[in-house]
């Protein structure tokens, strides 16, 4: 069955269906097409849907039938909103106009379309509404009354308008330079389709056939691409480049840069050289934005040296790099701690004349301030004279803030104010975090009061923030509000904010609340991940519901979550601190079966529950095949079994533990001191502190640690003498 090729259905809104026009036309296209059924073979339903309800298109239009025009006026007359009856009073004037110009108009040009108050019936099909359409822009060159016409035509037809019509449509906005209403039309053309071949290829033939004018037409296959690849059809935009190739025509730079952008973002590096290759032997030349492209591809991915090597090539095509490209460099140098090459590519801008901007130099001196180096950055900022800017005072006040040097940090944000600079939320949210770490948070909420009077308004990580100080303080209550103020700003919480709550809840054991949490996260359409299950299962296991938190976990299973090590390790230290090695191990041996490697902490937790219990020989055993699989003991668990040897009066096992951790590099504190001070304790010895502490110094002799070494642990020594609490933890 043939049908016509329908392609747009615009209606406008509350307009019925009538026969009789108020200019005496009545539109309706041929149920006969151009194409013949070898090339495209199209059921007329779905045709017809391809621009099935598209009012978005026709959002201003007024078309509006002699009945529809009676029932106007009527309206008109009873109008009380004086503003409205203005406004539709302007608006009919403009359709009249618009009506006159277009009958005026066709009638010059042999359409003989009636008085306007006739009801005679005129018929035109597909081709006549074409020649129309070309016809208005030529007499008029207003391409806004020929797409007047179109919609208007449309919707008092109640027709749709074939493909032909449109894409000539189309072609008319872009000389009418309003390429803005022929993207709408494209855009339409593109998402009723998933880019099929036959569509493709239908597209650019018709567009093709209805042009009349080379730079239109290259203008409208350069959108079609450009629809096609913001839709993220990316390989139909490829197909649609290919295939305009046969016709000597390649998309705008503009839009070859889109394309590239996109096939880069989504790992097709090859796909993009390729392309880039075929732009090339267009004779279209490279430009540094191109280049940078694939630049900023291998920065993200850590490819440091083929972007460097890709940068100093640009000279090879005749680009000169610009600084957008040496920055991308220099930023990803200085996050890879590559201080000295960051700092050597700003010298060799400089040498090649390039101005540096901001970006460039506030980047390294990020670097240096995040590897700790304050002198060098304050260097940089010497060397190249670059005025102090908030983001050099951030990095500053960020790497301070991470030392937990607050006082400092406060000095450097006072400074910043008094030197004319605003703070942003970014800096005020770094001081408050930096207070919250060192546990001041009333200093916190006085950053956050001194926010909020400079009008700037705390974003979700700021709340987010204070609630974590506040629950690490023990004050749930304070977080609680917190967090309420939160909501009560119209500020969404994320996960990251449901969680840190979550887990203030688990500390303090209000398992209802935490619970009750997780209820609201789902009613808000937050999904929990594997964060927000892991701090329930810790919140149950601290209150000893060790059963309970397994159940969770094997739910988890079941509904396909992947648990991570930190879940495993949960329950293993759950287990483990009951004494039931026999579930802890099975839970053990499941992370083996799922491929889940034990991290050192996990080994702990069960260390830790074998010394509790004072079963050492099974603890010896379980450490010493944790070392044959080659997982590298940390401080904390090097005390734990000391301090579980000591228990059992094992002083020399603790004391091999002793030598055994000084020679991996990890040097002994107030932990170990303390676990010796047992065991001599145990061993019934006369003066336990003091034979703990020379036990220490002989072992350290016995290594070589410098006196410098020995000097960090003078407080200890002290404290462990006379009975003093060291100034360091």
């Amino acid at each position: 069955m043939r049908a016509s090729l329908s392609i747009i259905n615009i209606c406008c809104a509350g307009l019925k269906r009538t026969s009789r026009l108020f200019s005496s036309l009545n539109l309706a296209l041929s149920t006969s097409s151009s194409f013949s059924e070898d090339e495209v073979l199209i059921r007329g339903d779905y045709v017809d849907s391809i621009f099935g309800n598209n009012d978005d298109l026709l959002q201003n239009v007024t078309c509006i039938s002699a009945e529809c025009m009676e029932k106007y006026n009527d309206l008109h007359e009873f109008s009380e909103d004086k503003d409205s009856a203005i406004y539709e009073y302007h608006e009919k004037a403009k359709y009249n106009n618009e009506l006159n110009s277009v009958t005026l108009i066709l009638e010059n040009c042999g359409w003989n379309l009636g008085s306007p108050n006739s009801y005679n019936k005129f018929y035109l099909d597909q081709d006549s509404i074409i020649r129309i359409l070309n016809h208005l822009l030529e007499e008029s060159l207003d391409a806004a009354l020929a797409l007047y016409f179109f919609r208007w035509s449309e919707c008092c037809m109640g027709s749709k308008h074939g493909i032909q019509s449109v894409c000539t449509m189309i072609h008319i906005l872009v000389a009418g330079n309003m390429n803005y209403r022929a993207v709408d039309l494209i855009l339409c053309l593109v998402r009723k389709n998933d880019g099929e071949d036959w569509w493709l290829n239908l597209l650019l033939r018709v567009l093709h056939e209805t042009h009349t004018e080379r730079r239109v037409l290259v203008t409208t296959y350069s959108m079609l691409v450009d629809c096609y690849v913001k839709e993220n059809m990316v390989n139909s935009a490829l197909k649609l480049c290919f295939r305009m190739k046969h016709l000597n025509i390649f998309p705008s730079i503009g839009v070859c840069n889109s394309l590239l952008r996109v096939l880069l973002q989504s790992k097709q590096t090859q796909l993009a050289w390729d392309f880039l290759e075929e732009f090339q032997s267009q004779g279209l030349g490279f430009n540094a934005s191109i280049i940078s492209l694939f630049i900023h591809k291998y920065c993200t991915e850590g490819n440091l040296e083929c972007g460097w090597k890709l940068l100093m090539e640009m000279r090879n095509y005749k680009i000169n790099p610009d600084v957008v490209a040496y920055t991308m460099l220099i930023d990803s140098f200085c996050k890879m701690s590559l201080l000295r090459e960051g700092t050597s590519i700003l010298f060799k801008m400089t040498a090649m004349g390039i101005s540096l901007d901001s970006v460039s130099v506030s980047s390294v001196i990020d670097g240096f301030c995040k590897a700790g180096k304050f002198e060098e950055a304050l260097d940089i900022l010497k060397i190249f004279s670059l005025p102090p800017n908030i983001y050099v005072y951030n990095s500053f006040i960020s790497k301070l803030c991470t030392d937990g040097d607050m006082g400092t940090a406060s000095n450097v944000f006072h400074e910043m104010s008094e030197s004319g600079l605003r703070p942003d939320c970014f800096s005020l949210t770094t001081i408050i975090g930096g207070y919250c770490k060192i546990r001041d948070v009333n200093a916190a909420l006085m950053f956050l009061g001194k926010m909020l009077k400079l009008g700037i308004q705390p974003s979700v990580t700021t709340y987010t923030t204070l609630v974590d100080g506040y629950c690490k303080s023990g004050d749930v209550d304070m977080a609680e509000h917190l967090f309420q103020n939160m909501l009560a700003e119209s500020l969404v919480p994320d996960i990251v904010a449901y969680n840190t709550l979550m887990d203030g809840y688990g500390r303090k054991g209000l398992l209802h609340k935490a619970f009750g949490l997780l209820d609201m996260m789902k009613s808000a359409g937050v999904s929990p991940d594997i964060v927000t299950y892991n701090t329930i299962i810790h919140s149950l296991i601290l209150r000893g519901f060790v059963s309970e938190a397994e159940g969770i976990l094997e739910e988890l299973i079941i509904r396909g979550f992947s648990p991570d090590v930190v879940t495993f390790t949960n329950i293993v230290g759950g287990f483990s601190k009951k004494g039931n090695f026999e579930e802890a191990f099975l839970v053990w041996f499941y992370m083996s079966e799922h491929h889940i490697k034990p991290d050192v902490v996990t080994c702990s937790a069960l260390l830790n529950g074998y010394c509790t219990a004072r079963r050492m020989d099974e603890a010896n055993s379980l450490f010493n095949k944790m070392l044959d699989v080659g997982l590298i003991p940390d401080l904390v668990l090097y005390n734990t079994l000391i301090h579980g040897f000591c228990s059992v009066a094992s002083v020399d096992d603790a004391c091999r533990l002793v030598d055994m951790m000084i020679e991996h590099g990890i040097n002994p504190n107030e932990v170990t001191h303390k676990a010796l001070v047992l065991g001599y304790e145990k061993k019934w010895g006369q003066n336990p502190t003091e034979a703990a502490t020379f036990k220490l110094q002989q072992i350290l002799h016995k290594y070589g640690v410098k006196w410098a070494e020995l000097a960090r642990l003078h407080h200890f020594w002290s404290w462990a003498r006379h009975g003093t609490t060291p100034t360091w933890a």
